[in-house]
């Protein structure tokens, strides 16, 4: 509902800049960025995101920012010029997060969205740890299974899961820990509200298994506004690797 609102706000704002007939009205494109936000994590270290908007079109752009899964958060609506770039740093903070995690959501009043560029980064006092690039949802990446590979939890590594639902009614989500493609070592089911993150560690979901490399998560669900990610952190140097899924079940599991 919340999603209908924003778009329906957009197209007022956009319909107020162009000339579009009742008949006519001006289209809008989605893409979806499956995590930001601003949280304090393992050794103190405060983690944010960085976001990049950038208009390749030959005429002036609205675009409209939102943290779906985040109440608090406020919206942003931003002109664009052609071929002009803004670049929103922490852009949790940038929407009024104070603290928290949701994807954004980013609505351009056009057939084609602006480019998006996401990267999230670790800070621990004037440290700064390597930036990571976040993978951005295109339309729809909606499959009924989808596979996270090469995922570790051990004295090494550790491995977060994320689990989002954008829809309207609960989604139900499969989760199939495998080494090897098609032997399940653990399978757990998680039912997610409409409009929510889920985001934890590994043995949060297979507390089971405490150690491990090269593990792949398979998902299944059936909801289609539904976006399934992992981040692999390095525990010496807090240097993180976002993980996004592939469509399908797993063929190899040690690639």
């Amino acid at each position: 509902m919340r999603l209908r609102v924003i778009a329906a706000l957009l197209l007022a704002a956009a319909a107020a800049n162009a000339q579009t007939t009742v008949e006519q009205p001006p289209p809008v494109s989605t893409v979806v960025v499956p995590v930001a936000g601003r949280v304090v994590g393992a050794n103190d270290v405060h983690w944010h995101t960085d976001l990049e908007l950038r208009n390749d079109q030959r005429s002036e752009v609205t675009v409209m920012l939102t943290m779906p899964t985040a109440p608090d958060a406020n919206f942003l609506i931003l002109p664009i010029s052609p071929g002009a770039v803004i670049q929103l740093t922490d852009v949790a903070a940038a929407l009024g997060l104070e603290y928290g995690l949701s994807p954004i959501v980013i609505q351009t009043n056009d057939r084609k969205s602006v480019s998006v560029r996401a990267t999230a980064y670790g800070t621990r006092g004037t440290e700064l740890f390597p930036p990571e690039p976040i993978a951005i949802n295109y339309g729809s990446s909606y499959f009924p299974v989808r596979t996270l590979y090469d995922l570790s939890f051990s004295t090494v590594f550790r491995t977060n899961l994320g689990l989002v639902n954008l829809g309207e009614q609960t989604a139900d989500f499969t989760l199939a820990l495998q080494r090897i493609a098609g032997r399940n070592l653990a399978v757990t089911r998680i039912s997610i509200p409409p409009n929510s993150l889920w985001h934890m560690s590994i043995q949060s979901a297979f507390p089971l298994i405490t150690d491990g490399e090269h593990f792949a998560v398979v998902i299944e669900t059936s909801g289609p506004q539904t976006y399934v990610y992992a981040s692999v952190i390095e525990n010496a140097t807090t240097t993180a690797r976002f993980v996004q899924a592939s469509f399908g079940a797993p063929t190899d599991t040690t690639r």
